[in-house]
């Protein structure tokens, strides 16, 4: 039976809502290190001494500043993501000269999400703003930036809008499509690659949640492992420019570069792998079942 467009669009950007919070969930505490990590190099030597510095200034609270914007970036992220991606999957069967419910190669699918990406970045660049701004509050005052923090979503967003506009929600925006769409490429490719060596000669719907798990955390790693440095470009723009206007993308990659070394760019690289896995794991498999869930029931209308 074929599925209204509608109704399939609708599917998709449930289940993705649904991977985006199980993301969140797995991998916030990571997230925190990572985002501190990058922003404040010289502050941490490692990831043991930023979640032992985290636990003994602020508590157990401190690794989950910013959750709330976390959920709302990745909900938001994902939904649209994973709607798009539907959309950007029929686009490239018509390129290619498929039929509509041809399954596409798993190189078709990377283009696919990648294409998808550059739309989900519209919606994720001022939740991950806030964010970020949140998780790296403490530092931003230690380190004598800013006079007074804010803690709370509201108190931060009254804060950009106040000194920047509706605009200054967007500070990284080129960083984070310079993000997103080659890394979505890795992302989506390393997922549907992984899925095609477990599922073998069997169609891949029919794979089990190990498998799943596994290729979501093999495309999380691929994605980061690819782009990392321009995600530590984005949050040093993010965050800074709480404290000033910061010199764009490639300023910003130049200054770390003659500052601090190549070595900087890849701060918080370890949190964000050993978060990747699991994070990505619990985003595929709360995705994959719930859409086909929506599906059955659809099927049974």
């Amino acid at each position: 039976m074929r599925t209204n467009p509608a109704i399939q669009a609708a599917i998709d950007l449930t289940a993705g809502a649904a991977g985006g919070t199980a993301c969140v969930l797995t991998g916030q505490p990571f997230d925190t290190a990572k985002v501190k990590m990058q922003t404040f190099p010289s502050m941490y030597k490692g990831l043991i001494e930023c979640i032992v510095k985290t636990y003994k200034q602020v508590g157990l609270r401190g690794f989950y500043k910013g959750t709330t914007p976390a959920l709302v970036a990745n909900i938001a992220e994902n939904s649209v993501l994973f709607m798009c991606y539907g959309f950007c999957q029929q686009i490239v069967r018509g390129v290619v000269g498929l039929d509509r419910k041809a399954k596409l190669s798993d190189l078709q699918n990377a283009a696919s999400g990648s294409f998808a990406s550059a739309f989900a970045a519209l919606v994720l660049c001022p939740t991950e703003l806030v964010k970020c701004r949140l998780q790296t509050m403490h530092e931003m005052q230690l380190s004598g930036k800013i006079a007074q923090g804010h803690n709370t979503v509201w108190s931060v967003m009254k804060s950009v809008i106040q000194k920047d506009g509706p605009l200054g929600f967007y500070h990284g925006l080129s960083s984070t499509l310079l993000r997103e769409v080659p890394g979505y490429f890795f992302f989506f490719g390393g997922y549907e690659l992984s899925r095609t060596f477990f599922a073998a000669e069997r169609p891949k719907d029919q794979l089990g949640p190990i498998p799943l798990m596994v290729s979501g955390g093999f495309g999380g790693i691929c994605l980061w492992i690819a782009v990392y440095p321009v995600d530590c470009v984005k949050s040093r723009i993010q965050v800074l420019s709480m404290s000033g206007k910061q010199a764009g993308f490639m300023g910003t990659f130049a200054n770390i570069l003659r500052n601090e070394g190549v070595f900087a760019l890849y701060s918080g690289l370890k949190p964000t792998l050993i978060r990747a896995f699991p994070a990505n794991g619990a985003l595929f498999l709360a995705y994959e079942y719930s859409r086909k869930l929506m599906m059955e029931q659809v099927d049974i209308y």
